[in-house]
Order: structure tokens, then C-alpha cells, then sequence
């Protein structure tokens, strides 16, 4: 065999390991991404199912502020029922940590309600469900960014492109009190 006849066969071999390599890059950072989702997921319908407990143990010290208590109830069935995507998924739950908000004043016109230990049990445990959120939230949107970029990027867009391999959108929650000055009251 001639010499000659090598080189397009080397060539079409290191063109077909270069379309696997990034294939299976591709696939491997969207399944990721597909995985970090599923971790937002869990810790979002974790604080889902705390929500009725907080608010059944303030009902009992805050008959007369059940307003608060409705929209927290309502906010959070709404953020429950939203399964679109991360951006549809992200208003709902501004709205629920708007309520959360609210319902955390309510509860520290209540002395009783905040030296209660099962209040102060369940406070706790939706204050670490957030910062769980908030990790699985970095988590999604670093493995969001990492697909993007690789489907942006040549040379490995055009593969993105030729097996229709799509950008992750992010999931992001305004949350107006980060970007609002801190109040410091001596």
C-alpha cells in the first residue's frame, strides 16, 4: 500500500475520534446539568413540605395576621405547581421568598412564637434548606455555564449544531434585598 493513501486515512480517523471526543463532552455536561437540576429539584420541594409545618405553628400565636399566612400558603402552592422552565420556575419563587419574607416579620411581633421550639426548629430548618437551595442553584447554573460555553465555542459548536445540542438556560431568583442598601440600626 502507498504511503500516500495513510494520510486521509489518518486524517478521517483523528476527524472521527475529535467528533466522538466532543460528542461525549457534550452529552456528559448535559446530563450533568440535567443532574444539578434534579438537586434544585429536591431541596426546593424540600422547602415546600416545611412551609405547611411553619405556618400551622404560627396559626396557633397569629390568629388575627392569617392574611400573611394565606399568601405564604398560596405562594408556595403556586411555586409548587410551576414546572416550566428555570426562568418561569424563578418568578414563582420570588414571589415565595417574598412571602417568607413576610411571614418572618409576622413572626418576630411574637416573643412567644419565636422562643417556641418547634417555630424555632422548623425556622432553623427552612434557613438551611435555603442555603442548600442557594448551593444546588451555583451548582446548576456552573454546570448551565460549562454547557454553554461548550456549545458556543468552536470548534466544538459545530458539533453542538450538527447533533442539536441546545444552551441550558439559568436559574436565577431576583432577589431584591441583595441589591437593596444594608440597613444598620445602633
Amino acid at each position: 500500500m502507498e504511503p500516500i493513501l495513510f494520510i486521509p486515512i489518518i486524517l478521517l480517523v483523528f476527524l472521527l475520534v475529535w467528533v466522538i471526543a466532543n460528542y461525549n463532552a457534550l452529552t456528559r455536561l448535559r446530563n450533568y446539568c440535567g443532574e444539578s437540576w434534579a438537586a434544585i429539584d429536591t431541596e426546593l420541594k424540600r422547602r415546600y413540605d416545611l412551609i405547611p409545618n411553619l405556618v400551622e405553628t404560627v396559626k396557633g400565636y397569629a390568629r388575627h395576621e392569617q392574611e400573611t399566612l394565606v399568601r405564604l400558603v398560596e405562594a408556595r402552592n403556586r411555586a409548587v405547581a410551576s414546572t416550566g422552565s428555570p426562568a418561569s420556575q424563578a418568578k414563582d419563587e420570588n414571589v415565595l421568598i417574598g412571602s417568607i419574607r413576610g411571614f418572618f416579620a409576622v413572626s418576630e411581633r411574637y416573643p412567644d412564637l419565636k422562643a417556641n421550639q418547634n417555630f424555632l426548629q422548623l425556622q432553623a430548618e427552612l434557613a438551611n434548606t435555603e442555603d442548600r437551595i442557594q448551593a444546588a442553584r451555583r451548582f446548576y447554573n456552573g454546570n448551565a455555564r460549562d454547557l454553554n460555553n461548550r456549545v458556543e465555542v468552536f470548534p466544538s459548536n459545530l458539533i453542538a449544531s450538527l447533533f442539536s445540542f441546545a444552551k441550558a438556560e439559568y436559574f436565577e431568583i431576583e432577589d431584591s434585598g441583595v441589591r437593596a442598601p444594608p440597613q444598620v440600626k445602633i
